[in-house]
């Protein structure tokens, strides 16, 4: 058995973000969509359907004609009545809710193309609606539950090891991998949610974490930072300062004090000292992100809304961000006041000119970053890169 991805028609309202990455890529709580998926159903050969530029970038086992295939809308997340209920489905039928592929059962006779569909014979319509992300904001009213979610799915044993030395609220709830360090002074309050530490996860001393936090391997939560719940700082990361229901993806840094709440920061990110996100329009008026591709307001909208940073991107110190701020690939801001809530890729956005942010200079830059934590920009990357570059300008 084989585990394939597809997207629908509302998998685009998550750009920035997934310029750079399928949507199945990206993490809600402690796990990705794809791997909360290929846990859940015990399925290790993972098919992705990617589009040119990004092919060579991501790993994707060798594709098995006739071999019965479990396709899953990116955008759905599992619990166990959806589980049951895909792994019940006969070949060539499908989950479906209000219209709504949800899943399906197929063998197909040779790998789909990027933006395959599913086309079963027969449709199960679901009595429940499946828990799936329909925009950007979702990922974050989503995400302290997922940090529940991960930890029940993975049977995660709260931490036997002495922590003395630091304030343990609600013990029970507290899962601490036997590599991560816990230094003196810190507090851990678990008495509304669980607290994750993964492995050589490091947490400075002084900080406080209120959970549902996810703290995940090799991340660093830098000296007295306070992170609030619903707060996932992923692989990689180094985050001070206060953060509150924010997703920070893998090898992006906050390193200094300033805000960050209700938003989600892409990979290879990084916010300059006192960088502050605004989450609360003053007249408590529901914020409208800005959609991608055709720069308007969304219809619909929530009352918290941070920032959507996509890869690459920085401010400078003391920048200010506005609620509901949609930036693209790696562009830097720079500029006092409160710049637009729409920064396309590649912008050297300094609040006067804005001018485009060279390439030459931008991989240069993400060369720098990335030697920093042992990595490289592989041709494949930069072949990435130089087709987001191009088409921002569009």
């Amino acid at each position: 058995m084989q585990l394939l991805f597809f997207d629908d028609e509302l998998s685009n309202r998550f750009k920035p973000l997934t310029l750079s990455r399928p949507l199945s890529n990206l993490r809600v709580g402690i796990q990705t969509i794809e791997e909360k998926w290929m846990f859940s159903l015990g399925i290790e050969h993972h098919i992705r359907l990617l589009p040119e530029y990004l092919s060579g970038l991501f790993l994707s086992d060798d594709f098995v004609p006739d071999l019965q295939t479990v396709c899953i809308n990116s955008r759905v997340l599992p619990n166990q009545e959806l589980i049951s209920a895909i792994q019940s489905l006969n070949d060539n039928e499908e989950l479906s809710y209000d219209g709504v592929c949800i899943a399906a059962k197929l063998s197909l006779p040779q790998k789909p193309e990027h933006g395959f569909k599913p086309d079963a014979s027969k449709s199960i319509a679901l009595t429940n609606a499946p828990h799936s992300l329909d925009y950007l904001w979702d990922m974050l009213s989503s995400n302290a539950g997922e940090i529940e979610a991960d930890i029940q799915r993975l049977k995660l044993q709260p931490s036997e090891a002495d922590f003395s030395h630091v304030i343990l609220s609600n013990p029970s709830q507290i899962y601490i991998h036997p590599t991560a360090t816990i230094e003196a002074g810190s507090i851990l309050i678990a008495d509304k949610g669980p607290i994750y530490i993964g492995m050589n996860a490091t947490v400075e001393a002084g900080s406080i974490l209120k959970g549902p936090v996810a703290v995940c391997d090799s991340a660093t939560i830098k000296m007295s930072a306070r992170i609030y719940d619903g707060t996932t700082v992923g692989t990689h990361c180094k985050v001070g300062g206060e953060v509150s229901n924010s997703i920070f993806h893998s090898f992006s840094n906050k390193g200094h004090d300033g805000y960050v709440g209700n938003s989600i920061i892409g990979q290879w990110c990084n916010l300059g000292a006192d960088t502050n996100t605004s989450n609360l329009k003053n007249n408590y008026g529901k914020v409208h992100l800005p959609n991608w591709d055709t720069k308007q307001a969304s219809e619909d909208g929530v009352q918290f809304m941070g920032t959507v940073m996509g890869d690459h991107s920085k401010t400078s110190i003391n920048t200010m961000l506005n609620t509901g701020t949609i930036c693209g690939v790696s562009s830097n801001i720079f500029c006092t006041g409160f710049p637009d809530k729409y920064i396309p890729s590649f912008t050297w956005y300094d609040g006067l000119q804005n001018p485009e942010y060279r390439f030459d200079k931008a991989i240069e830059a993400m060369e720098a970053m990335m030697k920093r934590r042992g990595e490289q920009v592989t041709d494949a990357y930069a072949t990435m890169m130089k087709y987001i570059f191009e088409h921002s300008k569009s």
